[in-house]
């Protein structure tokens, strides 16, 4: 018999993994995964442990939405990754959701890195980080058109690809850690 741990770190890999496949195929990550995935996490938290679970995975979905929500509208995140994100936080809590964040910025940065190799376009890509700082730093935070998913020219990775990687790469932390 599975214990309340293990159900919730299976469905969280499952709700990953689903995610990195569809997005690898298709490029986006949709609402009949996310949004019920969310609503099961709290469900699933709020069964297993009653009010404190339910805390827990509205921490950690709050979170998750509220870290990433400027990058979503300033269009360098998909809303699909961001309800990803939310779903996954719903399961996992604030803790174990910052390390699979952090693990998923990680590995899409390496992804990112292959990718401008393969394609020859570190120079681009370089040149656009160094508008994206200096726009920064000159105005804040504000949309750059050129610089955004909205562009069809750019460079665009499967977010969910690298949250699946970072996911099984917590879980096997978790599971083996001693």
């Amino acid at each position: 018999m599975m214990s309340a741990t293990q159900i919730i770190w299976a469905l969280a890999l499952a709700l990953a993994l689903s995610a990195a496949w569809t997005d690898w195929r298709t490029r986006k990550i949709p609402n009949w995964l996310t949004v019920p995935a969310l609503l099961l996490g709290l469900t699933v938290h709020t069964v297993i442990a009653g009010w404190p679970g339910a805390k827990t995975a509205l921490e950690g979905a709050g979170l998750a939405l509220a870290l990433l929500l400027p990058l979503v509208l300033l269009r360098g995140l998909g809303a699909g990754d961001w309800k990803l994100m939310g779903a996954l936080g719903a399961f996992l809590g604030p803790i174990l959701l910052m390390y699979v964040l952090l693990g998923s910025v990680l590995v899409s940065g390496l992804m990112a890195i292959v990718e401008m190799m393969r394609t020859r376009r570190v120079r681009e890509t370089i040149r656009n980080l160094s508008v994206l700082v200096r726009g920064f730093l000159s105005f804040g935070l504000r949309k750059n058109p050129e610089i955004s998913l909205d562009n069809p020219g750019l460079l665009k990775l499967p977010f969910g690809v690298a949250v699946a990687a970072a996911t099984v790469i917590c879980y096997c932390a978790a599971r083996w850690a001693i």
